[in-house]
């Protein structure tokens, strides 16, 4: 194996490589890792850092999706520079609510979403749970700061919730969602939500207040009723 010790050039300079360490560092990859790229002929690309925080599953994910393209395009748009000079980050912007039934594919175009707002080179924060993780993350239990854990995934600038609606409703259930997406509803922060429940039938699910504010934060799509995961497998 070879010895030779990359120069720093190819990877950008030094600023590059702190910079991908903090961006591996917050998609819980050990920095340390980039020591071993030593005979990689390519150099290592902000795209492939936060790729590699997706499910390998959704790594490769293509939005194409109308209205999950102009989601995408608008955030953009509203992407601000914090210095002259700086790249533009994702601060405020619209939110997405993808209703339709398992398997018709919107957990796959909002990762598609994710991925296109990251190959246009802007600065992106993201995050991505489930509705049935995000709860368990957010239950008090000791040695945990749940409160924390509830204002760091509020303030996320991009914020993926996959099935919304699918966990077993409660007061506990519907307060924290409502404190959630209040929160990020205030803050007119871009989140995508998905979940296999009609529109319609969300109020029942969530409650007045969560549903109320979905409906003023959100574009809609409705998926076809049409399980692709069972197609493909079938064909």
């Amino acid at each position: 194996m070879s010895t030779r010790t990359r120069d720093p050039q190819t990877l950008g300079g030094a600023g590059t490589l702190d910079r991908m360490a903090r961006i591996l560092a917050a998609r819980n990859i050990d920095p340390a890792s980039l020591e071993d790229m030593v005979d990689d002929p390519e150099p290592f690309s902000p795209l492939e850092a936060l790729s590699a925080g997706m499910p390998p599953r959704y790594r490769e994910a293509q939005a194409d999706h109308p209205k999950v393209l102009t989601w995408a395009r608008d955030v953009a748009e509203q992407s601000v520079a914090p210095s002259l000079g700086a790249r533009r980050q994702v601060t405020t912007g619209p939110s997405l609510l993808m209703a339709g039934v398992v398997g018709a594919g919107k957990t796959h175009q909002a990762y598609g979403a994710i991925r296109l707002l990251i190959r246009t080179g802007l600065g992106v924060r993201w995050r991505a749970t489930t509705a049935a993780d995000l709860y368990a993350d957010l239950r008090p239990r000791p040695g945990v700061d749940s409160e924390r854990e509830l204002a760091t995934i509020s303030r996320c600038p991009v914020l993926l919730i996959d099935d919304l609606g699918a966990a077993k409703a409660s007061e506990w259930v519907e307060e924290v969602t409502y404190r959630l997406i209040n929160r990020r509803y205030n803050l007119m922060l871009p989140t995508l939500v998905t979940t296999n429940l009609a529109i319609k039938d969300l109020r029942a699910c969530l409650g007045d207040r969560v549903t109320s504010r979905l409906a003023q934060m959100t574009d809609r799509v409705e998926f076809e009723p049409v399980d692709r995961r069972r197609h493909r497998t079938a064909t």
